[in-house]
């Protein structure tokens, strides 16, 4: 769908030659001199790269209609991950490579809201913090309490995080999906 620059809004997705952009930042200049313009800050949907762009006032874009998709993951199958439509309950087996670090957060159950623009993923929704099990970490020693003291701790999803000391192996714990850090045993 076709629009024009005017028309740009922050979130709103571009399909430009050069890929998939989600506009990041946008500002429409006009000098004493001269035509007006927009100058953004261009986010590629595929990698994560940042770009600045400037464009003509007026000029005409390709708006990229991107799908949010509701999904629940249910199992592996071989190399790819099998979700589930929440609401058609139609399956997809999706590759791993395409959902990025979000499969360091996915377990058998869980949901994830997934960006498809025509039959791509380019990207996928967490929630903000999720409960995982820790299968393998070091006991804390009896007097080794040093405050702030952390351990690595391996989690169901393969996942390494630095926990306190007092965090046992076969603990639940919360995880911020964002940034990977521990924020607190559940």
């Amino acid at each position: 769908m076709a629009i024009t620059t005017n028309d740009l809004k922050n979130g709103m997705t571009l399909n430009l030659p050069e890929g998939l952009f989600q506009i990041v930042d946008f500002q429409h200049v006009k000098p004493g001199k001269g035509g007006a313009f927009v100058r953004t800050t261009l986010k590629n949907s595929r990698t994560g790269a940042q770009i600045e762009r400037t464009f003509r006032a007026g000029e005409k874009v390709e708006q990229a209609v991107i799908d949010k998709r509701e999904m629940q993951y249910l199992y592996p199958e071989g190399t790819d991950l099998v979700f589930m439509d929440n609401v058609s309950y139609d399956q997809l087996n999706i590759s791993p490579s395409s959902l990025g670090g979000a499969t360091s957060y996915l377990v058998a159950g869980s949901n994830a809201v997934l960006l498809m623009w025509r039959d791509e993923i380019v990207g996928v929704e967490l929630p903000a913090a999720v409960e995982l099990v820790i299968t393998d970490t070091e006991p804390g020693v009896q007097g080794d309490r040093v405050s702030g003291a952390r351990k690595q701790a391996k989690l169901e999803t393969g996942l390494v995080v630095q926990v306190p000391l007092f965090v046992n192996q076969g603990d639940r714990i919360k995880v911020d999906t964002r940034s990977g850090d521990y924020m607190t045993r559940v």
